[in-house]
């Protein structure tokens, strides 16, 4: 029966890598710890208190200071290693993971993936065919000695790389080796650990060798799985999904990658952010749920292109320097109705247009086609509207002619919301709170493009309780913001509560707010 022994390499946040390794053993797997020596002395008391006398975590006896590109890395990970095959005699393998990473299947769907494949996961090609490195040194990893980080003193690394050349210091690859290079991130049978162990215990020349190579963690593991493993039985890919973004940086995962996540051909992703609670909730109940129906759809770059491109406003970017430029102008008043439900804000909106005569425009940084005067073009697209967004309102103010204009903004856009109350301008918010059916939930999730249309019902079922909570985490960022004034209505208040906050926004009489919350259908879906 698989049985796996996750090699947990941490540094940071013991609270989420107690809740990471209480998830990963609720199960009957293991987990091997070793904790950065760089790291704080309480975070590391915190958590071996904690698990002490469990059978099923294990703490490397020798912490290692780890740091980025070193054998270091390399050797903390041979520390975990080595414990795991003394703790854990059950374990059939073993899989490498950080802090950052999180299970996208369950453990019912990784032991009968796992049980089904007799191999070892690993990315491991040619160093000097393959092309793996796209920037940076490439045979200077090997061929030279690196003493120094070439983060932490890069003057000296670059001296020292200078002066091997200089001097002919090249060195040699141990004879018998095809230097391989991959993903750290790998899942290896106990047989295949057993014999890496064996073999660093036999060879010290190939210890000294990679001790001095440049980023190991990339070609250690990989090099001695070649070798000491018949190729039909390597999977040269790794069980872990990651991308990069362009600037060659790990892409991190946030709520709205659920369902992306799910569909792919993996059984862990890094990176998960700590931001995103809903993700990681849905996440840690998925390991223990017994789940093994996935539908895979191989999409995953395609689908986190586009939720990219479609931005995180208030949640991921800081404002560009000439977002924050300019001013609306003194003596204007700004109106915001901030709602999900777009259709409400919109009939409220059109209702305060024609019966109290203030301009007015719907969603105006969120929807390509709402209804925009001609400005000379700053009005085109999306793209320009949000990166000018106050010129765009004072060209507003100008073009009607009023002191009052009244907009739509999704609850999502807060930077956006902060930046107007911020301005020299009047401004007050209302926000409106409707109540989300599951029939809602689910509409949503495909004009987004969070779920396709053929989407399973278990999937489905899995993404709405997200989505809920996204939306009531935006309320509370709306609350915690401290806007003032900030004006609430809800579908499920009586009337004369929302009737109070409609006057107050609008500075009308309740009279003609009780007109306004009779808009017929408002709240209808």
């Amino acid at each position: 029966m698989v049985r796996i022994a996750f090699i947990l390499l941490c540094h940071k946040n013991p609270k989420q890598i107690i809740e990471q390794i209480e998830g990963l053993t609720a199960t009957g797997d293991y987990v091997a710890v070793h904790f950065d020596a760089n790291a704080d002395a309480a975070d590391y008391t915190a958590l071996t208190t904690r698990f002490a006398g469990n059978p099923s975590v294990a703490f490397a006896q020798k912490r290692v200071k780890c740091g980025w590109g070193e054998w270091s890395l390399v050797r903390a990970t041979l520390n975990a290693v080595q414990v795991a095959v003394s703790a854990f005699p059950k374990a059939t393998h073993c899989y490498m993971v950080s802090g950052d990473c999180m299970a996208i299947k369950s453990a019912a769907y990784a032991r009968n993936f796992l049980a089904t494949q007799n191999k070892d996961f690993i990315e491991s090609f040619d160093f000097f065919k393959s092309g793996w490195i796209q920037t940076g040194i490439k045979e200077e990893r090997l061929y030279y000695r690196h003493f120094f980080n070439e983060r932490e003193s890069k003057p000296l690394f670059y001296a020292a790389l200078r002066l091997q050349r200089a001097l002919r210091l090249k060195r040699r690859i141990p004879r018998d080796l095809d230097v391989m290079i991959g993903s750290q991130w790998w899942c290896l049978r106990r047989d295949t650990i057993e014999k890496i162990l064996g073999f660093c215990a036999t060879r010290p020349d190939v210890m000294r060798f990679f001790k001095y190579t440049w980023i190991p963690d990339e070609t250690f593991f990989q090099t001695l799985v070649n070798h000491l493993v018949p190729d039909r039985e390597i999977e040269r890919r790794t069980l872990t999904f990651l991308m990069f973004s362009d600037y060659g940086m790990p892409a991190t995962f946030y709520n709205d990658h659920l369902q992306m996540l799910l569909a792919q051909d993996y059984i862990f992703a890094r990176k998960i952010s700590a931001e995103a609670s809903f993700l990681r909730e849905a996440l840690s109940k998925l390991w223990a749920s017994g789940e093994t129906n996935f539908v895979i759809s191989h999409g995953g770059r395609r689908l986190y292109k586009f939720l990219r491109e479609r931005g995180r406003i208030g949640q991921r970017f800081a404002p560009r320097f000439w977002e924050r430029d300019g001013s609306i102008g003194q003596g204007r008043e700004v109106l915001m109705i901030v709602c999900k439900k777009w259709h409400v804000a919109k009939r409220l909106l059109h209702s305060a247009k024609d019966t109290l005569g203030i301009p007015a425009v719907e969603y105006l940084y969120d929807e390509e086609d709402c209804g925009l005067p001609h400005l000379g073009g700053i009005e085109r697209t999306l793209k320009k509207r949000n990166r000018h967004r106050r010129a765009l309102l004072r060209m507003l103010f100008d073009y009607y002619q009023s002191d009052r204009l009244i907009i739509c903004l999704d609850p999502n856009n807060i930077e956006w919301i902060r930046d107007v109350m911020n301005d020299r301008a009047k401004s007050a918010i209302l926000e409106i709170k409707c109540d989300f059916d599951d029939d809602y939930l689910r509409g949503h999730a495909y004009r987004v493009g969070l779920a396709s249309a053929d989407a399973p019902q278990e999937v489905m079922d899995r993404m709405l309780p997200v989505l809920r909570y996204e939306f009531q985490h935006q309320e509370i960022q709306l609350l915690e913001a401290g806007f003032d004034p900030h004006y609430i209505i809800r579908q499920s208040r009586n009337s004369d509560d929302n009737l109070q906050a409609l006057a107050q926004f609008f500075t009308i009489s309740q009279e003609r707010a009780q007109g306004l919350l009779n808009t017929p259908h408002l709240f209808d879906d």
